[in-house]
Order: C-alpha cells, then structure tokens, then sequence
C-alpha cells in the first residue's frame, strides 16, 4: 500500500513543480515596471559596420556536479565581469542589454572601459561606450579603454567584442611605445593590431602636438612595428615637403629592435660631400647587438664601422668598436690626400663573482687616425696624444695565500708614434704570512713575509743604436745636464714588415721579490717599521763594453745566456703624530685652530753593489784621456740592474694640515661651529746620504693644497728646490758650462738654493646654485628618475644613462642661470746652465641660460706661452618639447668644424626623424 502511494505521489509531484515555477515567473513578470529612457539612450547607432561572430551565450551551473568524473562544460565567459555606474544602471530584459550611466566602468580579465554610458549587450558579446551631450552642446565622460598595457582615448565611440576581443573605434588615440598613434576610424584586431584610417603618428603629448607624420592608411603591429603607406611630415599642422612612399617605425622595446640607421650629411673640406653612419641595427637578442654602418665622400674616400655592445647576466659586459677610413684625394688637388686609417676600442667588464676576473680596456690605432679622422661625438680623442690599453686575467687559489695574474699592455703616443706592447706580463704573488703570530714579543709577532714573482716580455719599436753607448746613470745626476744631450730616440714604424725585427729585439726578463716587515710601538706615541726587501732578477744575456780607440767612443757587444742579478735593501721608519691648538677667546668668528703634524723619519741602507766581485758592472775607458766610468751590465733592460754605490741615508717626511673651527650664525642662541681647511696638506720631503762622496743632500720637495669658499676655489702647489750651488767649468773640448759643484747655495752666497721647477695649479667653478651635482650625483638622479616611473634597468638603460651622463648637452640643467669654471696653469723650469722654461695657460668653461628654453655653453683657453687661444667649441642648446636643437662650432684650428643637430627626444625615432648638418675643415 506504501508503495502504491508512492507511486501517485511522483507524478503529482513531477505535475505540481511546473506550476509552480509559471507561476512565479508571471509573479514577477507583473511586478516589473515597463522600461522608460529617453531616445538618446536606446536610439543607439546601428551597428552594421561591423561583423562580429556572436555565437550564443553559455553560461555553466555556478554549481558544480559532485561527481568527480563528470566534466563540466566551458562557459564563452571565462572569469569575473564587474560593472558599475555612478548615476544608475539599466537593464532591458527584452533586448538582453544592461545601460551603465556616468562615470561608469566595466572590467573583464585584463580589459576596461570607463565612461559616461556604457551599454552591454550580452547577446553580441558586445560593449559600446561613448560620451553624453548635455544642454550646452559639450561632450563629456569620453571613453578610455585599457587592454592589457595599451591604452586607448577615445574621442566620440567604440564597440568592442569581449569574445572575440575585436573592435572598431572613432577618433581615437593611443600610446604605442614612446609615440602616439590618433585616427579617425581604426579597427583593433584580436592579436592587438590596428588598422587605421586617415592617422597620424607622433611623439609629442600635447592635445596640438608640434609635429606629426600623416598617412591615409597607418598599421600597427603590437610589439613588433607601424607601418604606414605614404606619408608627409607636418610641423605644427604645416605640411612639409619631406616624406616617403612607405614608413616603418620600430614598435618593440628598445633594446631589442632591429632596424635602418640612417645617415648624417655634411661636408668636409677635403673629403668632400659626405654620407655618414649609414647601414643596420641588428638586434640579435638580449645579450648581443651590433651595428653596420658606412661612410661615403664625394671626393673619393669611404669608411666602414662595425659596434658591438654584449652582455651576459651576473657575468660580464662590455663592447667592440672597429672603424676603418680610406681616402685618396684626386690628383688635380693642390694639396693631396692619401691615408688609410684603423681604430679599434674594446671594453670589457665582468662580474665581481668567484675566484677569476678577466677585463679589457684597449684603444688603439694607426698614428693618422685621430690627426685627420674627426670625432665629431668625441672631440676629446682629436687631442689627446697617448692611448693605453690593458687586457687582463686574475685568478685567486682559494684556500691558499697565493693569486696570479696575466695581462697585455700597450701604450702608444700618435705625435712621436712610438708603440710600446707587454706581452705576457704575468705575476704570481703571495699575501703576506705571520709565521710567528703567536708571539709575546711584538716586533716578532708583526713579522710578515710575502713573495711576488714577475714575467715580462716587452716589445718597443724605439731603435737602440747598434754602435756608440751613452752612459744614462752618470747623465741623470746632473739637473738639466741630461735633458741638453738627450735627443728625440729613432722610431721604426710598428707594421708587419718589422714585426720579425722587433720581436728580435723584445726586451724580457723576470724578477722576484720578497719583502719582509715588522710593525711595532716604541716610546708609547712612536710606530716603527722594520723592513728588508731582497729582489732577484733573471735575464738571457749581459752586455759586455769596450773603448773603440778609433772611433773614440765606448762600444757594447751582448753575451747571451743565463743572467741573474741579486740584490737587497733595508730600512727602519719611526713616525707619530703631533697636534697643536690655538684658541681665540675673544674673537667672534674664529674660535680654535688646529695644527696637525706627522713627521716621519727613516734610515736606508744598501751595499755597494758596483762592487767588481758582484759583477753587475764594467769599469770602461770612455775617451783618449784615460777617463773611465762605471757601465752597468743591464742598462736598458726591463728590469734595470742593481743599484749603483753604497746607500746610507736618512730620509724626512713632514706632513702638515691646518684647520680652523668658526663660529656659523643661528636663529637659536645656541652657537653653532664648523670646520673649514687653511692647508688642507702641507708635506717637505728630502734625505740625507751619509754614504755619498758628494752631493749628500737630495734636493728639497715642497707640495700643498687648499682650497676656498666652501671648495669653490682649489690651489696646488708643488716646488723642487736644489740646495747646492753651481760654478763654471771647462769641458774636455775646453767649452765653459755650468754645473752644479760640491757646496750648498749659501756658502757661497746663493741663496738657500735654487727653484729647479715649480708648478701652480688654480681651479674655481662659479654658479648661484649652492647645490651643484657631480656626474656621480646626476647619475643617480637620473637612475632615481626612471626607477620611480616604474622602470627596469638593464643594459640598454645603463648606457644610455651613461651617454647622457658623459655628453650634458642630453642633460642640461635649466634651474642654473649660469656656470662658470676656469683653471689656471704656471710651470717652471731652471736648468743648471741657468735657461729657464715657462708655460702657462687659462682654460675656461660655462654655460649660461638666455632663457628657459635657451642655454650656451662654451669651452676655451690661452696659451700664454705661444700667445694663442687654444682650441675653442661654442655650443647652442635649445628645448622645444618633443624637440631637441643641439648647435656646436669649433671655430679655428686643426679640427675646425660646425654641426647642427635637430631630433626628436624619442631615442627610438631620433636617427629616423634627424635634420642633421654637419661641415668639418681641415687647415689649410
């Protein structure tokens, strides 16, 4: 019977909860008020321009089936969709639409869209969004749309499919990159493309930007570049006649778009017409870029250039930069022109991580290229004369003392082209051991012992003369003796010819030292330094010298075979520290000063290694008189020799600082002090040689430093001063010349002696501002800047920010009216035979704003010596928004040259939008 009622109750069941379910549908039904809104609302556009793909909406049971293997389907809508509107929200359940009023905003996964009315229509999937007119005819609450990281402000309307992620838009404007992309009709496709019609692109953020490039048709590919079809280059709404067929502007980050590098012109004087820096950007990847570009002039010359920067994360950095030069002037010249030039600069720079570190620092070139190759972005390299170079490699052995290093060297000087290369220079050192460091007694328990190897093989193309040997030691005791008959050396040109010459003649050897010290305490306020250094050095021949009785001159014939020299020094130093104080009681600015003083004195010993049993030197006859003289066996080698003579000496060192404390003003009653320098050093240096026969005293150094008005002004000098007298004498030719003889100044009414040379050095910067910022404070200004506009550094931005950092005409200070700074040189020289030298020349540099927009900056100087202005380069800045106007002229000399420069601030279209002259002379 139970069952039977059961079995009624089901269908009764299964009959009732329809009517039920109608009959709350209909409940509701009457309870809903017929929708009212104004035409403007629900007189939307049609949308026929448009083709979406609308398959029906889906939603699944927001409850899930708690089956486990049961899968429930995937909804069109992925995630969350919030909306909202400040004055009210609409739903038409007819026409399955929601209207959002007044600073409303819809969002979905990484969409939104604010404005005054949005309307969603859920049957289409679609979104359309414009501003509302009021009574006075003026729009606002236009939209703005934001996918992902692009942004989209749009002036009239849009409609967006939030399914297919497709939309078409009306006078809209969007960021891409550093430029901004305005059309009046575009169509965004699902991947982030834009097509557009009638666009202009742009990098001013003006709502009237100053320029523009205009096209009847413009695409836009995210992340990769905008293409646009014929265009024309308008300045404030001006059309121009500049444009293209075609237009491809890089839209990818920085650092690694590929592209064009456009050319500069200009001319030269000799090289004529010229096209420079044309060629590609390759962007490989995010660790290696290179760049290929050419130079072509119209007087026959071409030059090709190929940079590399790379980088490898925790590891290293660096670049390579190789630019060859070819010119041959035509024969109808006056004055032709024929060279061929090489210059090669590589910097390398690791990580500080692990136990080895290799760098490379390497400028070098053909002695020609910075005499006629000008730079006009690195003007600084056409006047130096000397470029070094140094590859090296260190490697520390963990958990031992001992470390080794390898490195290449190169020097060379482009006025006298004398090249000089080390190759190896290896070194095997030890740090310094305390075996006794458990010692009671100090001086034992100091004690340390360290050890240095050295390997060196140097190849110089300076010519040694085969026949007629000079003695060096001998002419180097005399002031100003040695500089009257040293002579400028013979140079063979460093090429692959005379390679196998000058790898014969490379100068090598090795040399090992072992210093050891002791550092103690003595009398409570002395320190004493014991020390004794022991030096061996090992070459592959000697030299053995002669008299040419015939020639009158003294010869030299080289001996190979193992070679070694050994020799040691030792010394004890014993310094302290004396402070006095001067204190000013009834002075209202000064309150104390105070005199600090470091004497240090020191006693050197070292044997009489030109003893004949050590034969480290030959006693020689050098002419038809008899006279003989002492000829060290390694003059000239890498190493030198040992020591000539027996050292007893005793050394002075006095170290000066003077200082004063005065009174500041305050708004309390509190008294407030600081400190300001009067001699910021003064230090006296001389020693006295007890072993000597003559010439015991060493001549007195002086050297100081100050500086004023909180270090605006800096001075420094330095003075040689020679105690003893001078005489006139004859020569073996019988010629009188003056020499230094065996008797100090005053004894023979001199004076306490004679200024040999002096230096003076005067350097100032004057500005209003009390916070001038060094380049170290102007690059972490910038850093700073960028950072907290949410950028990422990396190598790109490093070296951009070191580009602006090393050339201030990209980062010009506007807040300073005016700068100026000027250096002052004087230097002195007095030669034993009386003649006297001075140089002395006035540089001078500043910049001044002639208005906020206007700044000149300028470099100069005198040479008072020659009575010339030295080389001079005016500059003109000027800020024009999205514009940047750069002017410099040098006007004379060797590298006289003008050169304007008009560019876009945006670094990724400023070589593409570049008005660029530049006019360059050599003299003629």
């Amino acid at each position: 019977m139970r069952n039977i009622r059961l079995h009624l109750f089901i269908p009764i069941l299964f009959w009732v909860l329809p009517q039920f379910t109608i009959a709350q549908g209909r409940k509701e039904k009457r309870v809903e008020n017929p929708i009212v809104v104004p035409d403007s609302i629900l007189n939307v556009p049609p949308s026929t321009d448009i083709e979406f793909d609308t398959p029906e909406l889906s939603l699944s049971d927001s409850v899930p089936s708690s089956d486990s293997t049961k899968v429930v389907p995937k909804g069109e809508i992925e995630t969350l969709i919030n909306y909202y509107g400040e004055d009210s929200i609409i739903t038409d359940f007819k026409q399955n639409k929601i209207f959002l009023h007044k600073e409303a905003w819809f969002e979905y996964g990484n969409i939104r869209l604010d404005a005054d009315l949005i309307i969603i229509d859920w049957d289409k999937s679609e979104l359309f969004a414009s501003g509302v007119t009021d009574s006075l005819g003026n729009i606002t609450g236009n939209p703005i749309f934001k996918e992902g990281g692009t942004s989209y402000e749009i002036r009239k309307e849009m409609r967006y499919n939030f399914k297919t992620q497709k939309a078409i838009i009306k006078d809209v404007v969007t960021e891409q990159q550093d430029g901004l992309l305005r059309g009046e009709t575009i169509k965004k496709a699902a991947d982030g493309s834009i097509y557009m019609d009638h666009g202009y692109y742009t990098t001013c953020n003006l709502a009237e930007p100053h320029w523009h490039i205009s096209a009847a048709k413009i695409k836009s590919i995210r992340g990769k570049q905008v293409v646009t079809g014929p265009f024309n280059l308008y300045f404030n709404d001006i059309p121009t006649p500049i444009g293209l067929p075609f237009g491809i502007i890089p839209d990818t980050p920085e650092e690694k778009a590929s592209g064009i590098v456009f050319p500069s012109y200009g001319q030269e004087q000799r090289r004529g017409l010229f096209l420079r820096d044309f060629g590609y950007y390759f962007a490989f990847n995010d660790y290696i870029h290179s760049r290929l570009t050419g130079d072509i002039y119209s007087n026959g010359g071409w030059g090709a250039k190929a940079a590399t920067i790379y980088k490898k994360r925790y590891k290293y950095n660096g670049s390579f930069n190789v630019d060859y030069q070819s010119f041959k002037s035509p024969e109808t010249q006056e004055n032709p022109l024929d060279f061929t030039s090489v210059w090669v600069s590589w910097q390398h720079t690791p990580e500080s991580r692990g136990n080895s570190r290799f760098s490379a620092s390497v400028n070098a070139g053909t002695q020609n290229y910075n005499n006629l190759v000008i730079n006009p972005n690195n003007f600084a390299n056409n006047v130096r004369s000397d470029f070094t170079s140094n590859i090296a490699y260190s490697k520390t052995f963990a958990g031992t003392p001992f470390s080794m290093s390898a490195n290449l060297r190169h020097s060379q000087n482009i006025q006298t082209d004398e090249v000089n290369i080390t190759l190896p220079d290896i070194a095997l050192n030890m740090n310094r051991q305390s075996p006794f460091q458990n010692s009671k007694f100090e001086p034992l328990k100091t004690l340390n012992v360290a050890l240095n190897f050295n390997l060196q093989n140097s190849i110089n193309n300076r010519i040694t003369p085969a026949l007629g040997v000079q003695n060096l030691l001998f002419q180097q005791q005399d002031f100003g003796e040695f500089e009257q008959q040293q002579q400028t050396p013979a140079i063979l040109p460093f090429n692959l010819a005379n390679l196998p010459q000058l790898l014969r003649d490379a100068n090598n050897g090795a040399r090992s030292t072992i210093p050891i010290s002791s550092n103690f305490t003595l009398f409570k306020y002395f320190t004493g330094t014991a020390s004794m250094n022991y030096t061996e050095l090992w070459y592959l021949e000697k030299i053995n010298y002669y008299y040419n009785d015939v020639e009158n001159r003294v010869d030299r014939i080289s001996e190979n075979g193992f070679n070694r020299v050994g020799f040691y020094t030792s010394s004890f130093n014993l310094n302290t520290n004396v402070y006095g104080f001067y204190t000013f009681k009834n002075s209202k600015k000064i309150e104390a000063i105070r005199h600090h003083m470091q004497p240090s004195f020191g006693f050197n010993y070292t044997p009489d290694f030109s003893d004949p049993s050590y034969g480290f030197y030959q006693n020689v006859q050098v002419d038809s008189s008899g006279r003989r003289q002492l000829f060290s066996r390694h003059q000239g080698f890498i190493f030198q020799g040992a020591p000539l003579g027996e050292s007893r000496s005793l050394s002075i060192s006095i170290r000066n600082v003077l200082e004063a404390k005065i009174k500041t003003e305050s708004d309390t009653a509190e008294v407030k002090t600081k400190k300001i320098p009067l001699l910021q050093t003064l230090n006296v240096t001389t020693n006295y040689n007890f072993a000597a026969d003559s010439f015991q005293l060493a001549p007195i150094n002086f050297n100081t430093r100050t500086s004023f008005f909180e270090n605006k002004l800096s001075i420094n000098l330095s003075a040689t001063m020679d105690p003893y007298a001078t005489g006139v004498t004859r020569n073996s030719q019988g010629t009188e010349i003056t020499r230094r003889v065996n008797s100090f100044a005053w004894s023979r009414g001199q004076g306490i002696g004679r200024i040999r040379n002096a230096n003076v050095n005067i350097t100032g910067s004057l500005n209003p501002s009390k916070n001038e910022k060094s380049r170290g404070e102007v690059r972490d200004e910038i850093t700073n800047n960028f950072l907290a506009q949410g950028g990422e550094m990396n190598e790109f931005i490093e070296n951009e920010i070191t580009n602006i950092v090393n050339d201030p005409s990209q980062y010009i200070d506007w807040s300073i009216p005016w700068n100026l700074g000027f250096g002052y040189n004087v230097s002195y020289n007095r030669q034993t035979n009386g003649n006297t030298n001075i140089t002395q020349a006035l540089n001078i540099n500043g910049d001044l704003s002639l208005t906020e927009k206007w700044k000149v900056n300028f470099n100069t100087g005198y040479d008072f010596s020659t009575s010339k202005i030295t080389q001079t380069m005016i500059s003109i800045a000027r800020d024009l928004h999205c514009w940047q106007m750069n002017v410099s002229w040098i006007p004379f000399g060797t590298f006289t040259s003008y050169n304007i420069d008009i560019r876009v601030k945006s670094a990724m279209i400023q070589d593409l939008l570049k008005v660029n002259r530049r006019r360059s002379f050599f003299d003629r």
